[in-house]
């Protein structure tokens, strides 16, 4: 079957390596000039299945309208004439409610930790580097509050039996030495030592290297105008240069998914990193951690360290504010202050977030042969892999390994 997979991001090129994986005839398409240029281009780094859950929270509304006067604050909506935004923001408020916020959480989970399971087998049968580590994530809590919010989370996770270890202050240092460092006070924290870190876009370039050595074959700088079809049946993409043919197509293009399926709800969600280069051995940290009072990242990548986080709803805007940047800066030097002496590299992208969190993974159905992998948000790159071995199983018409049905698409 020849499938065009559109997108060259995580979540594209672990789709088209599944798709290849089981002898189909794979072209990846991409509206940047090469591989890993969007999305996947440097976010935090964190291979974090423990943490797979939703934004959409009991809780997250009372906190958002508080942090609307925050400069800095982990969370700013910026309020368009865009009726996507406001209907986004609508059911991303209904999504906060206990029940569905489980049902998501639980959904989230099961994706998240087959997805660790296959990035496992890619790199046992692949070989790719892309400075991953598997040592663990830390995350921190600076307040009585955090930390009550901590232990409910350890309750969950006892549950659901995923690995940690609730810390208490004195033994934070032991996991991640450069804390002890820091004039910072913790509360506790929690230890996931099952979780890893990674580059993402260094994923995406030997992912495709490795691909086009095998016979699939790329197409970067072409944006897909539309849809073909005839009599309801998809027959391949539209784009400035002419037309595609294809048997099927998996939509994988992040956030730019809606200009060609409205009805898929992924909405941009724009976050930030900095990265700084050269960072000795003890002065950053070993693995990542996550603190859970700013909601920024920090992760150690070879020997530069990446500092991620924040969320914006300001549409496509790629704007770089200072506030923003510098708060992120602030942080980053309690933390780590021998390792962020030097001036980072900062960059802006969009996470690709549905309102409840659930990536959408599954069959059209208004189009016959159009498939759809998106959604992901911000945890694109922890659930690319078994997003794209779950595609590739709904299309191959395999028995999927975990159940399918709460990843259905709607349009």
């Amino acid at each position: 079957m020849a499938i065009i997979v559109v997108g060259a991001g995580v979540v594209g090129l672990s789709t088209a390596y599944a798709l290849h994986s089981d002898g189909q005839d794979v072209a990846v398409v991409d509206r940047l000039s090469g591989p890993g240029l969007g999305t996947s281009f440097a976010n935090a780094g964190g291979l974090c299945p423990s943490f797979a859950g939703p934004w959409a929270a009991p809780g997250m509304i009372g906190k958002a309208v508080r942090w609307l006067a925050q400069p800095s604050a982990p969370l700013k909506i910026r309020p368009r004439l865009d009726p996507a935004q406001w209907r986004w923001l609508w059911q991303f408020a209904q999504a906060c409610k206990p029940s569905p916020f489980e049902a998501n959480k639980r959904a989230m989970q099961a994706i998240a930790h087959y997805s660790h399971a296959c990035l496992r087998e890619i790199v046992e049968e692949t070989g790719l580097r892309f400075d991953r580590g598997e040592g663990g994530i830390l995350q921190t809590f600076r307040s009585p509050d955090s930390l009550a919010g901590g232990r409910r989370a350890a309750e969950v996770l006892s549950e659901m039996g995923i690995a940690h270890r609730l810390l208490d202050p004195e033994e934070i240092a032991q996991i991640e030495p450069a804390l002890a460092r820091t004039d910072l006070s913790f509360t506790g924290a929690l230890h996931f030592p099952d979780d890893g870190t990674g580059d993402a876009q260094a994923y995406c370039r030997a992912m495709a290297a490795w691909l086009e050595d095998r016979g699939v074959s790329f197409r970067y700088g072409t944006e897909i105008t539309g849809l073909r079809q005839a009599n309801g049946r998809l027959t391949g993409l539209r784009t400035p240069d002419g037309e595609i043919a294809a048997d099927a197509v998996v939509l994988a293009g992040g956030p730019w998914i809606p200009a060609l399926v409205p009805e898929i709800p992924v909405y941009p969600v724009k976050g930030y990193s900095l990265t700084w280069p050269g960072i000795a051995e003890g002065a950053g940290p070993r693995s990542s951690i996550m603190d859970e009072d700013s909601k920024i990242m920090f992760t150690r990548l070879g020997d530069r360290l990446r500092v991620g986080g924040m969320a914006e709803l300001d549409g496509f805007s790629t704007r770089l504010p200072k506030a923003q940047l510098a708060g992120m800066t602030d942080i980053t030097h309690r933390f780590f202050p021998e390792a962020a002496a030097s001036a980072p590299e900062p960059w802006t992208g969009h996470r690709p977030m549905t309102p409840d969190g659930r990536p959408r993974i599954g069959p059209s159905a208004r189009v016959e042969g159009l498939w759809i992998n998106a959604g992901h948000g911000s945890n694109g790159w922890t659930q690319a892999a078994g997003a794209g071995r779950l595609m590739a199983d709904l299309i191959a018409g395999h028995a999927p390994a975990i159940d399918p049905a709460p990843y259905r698409p709607v349009g």
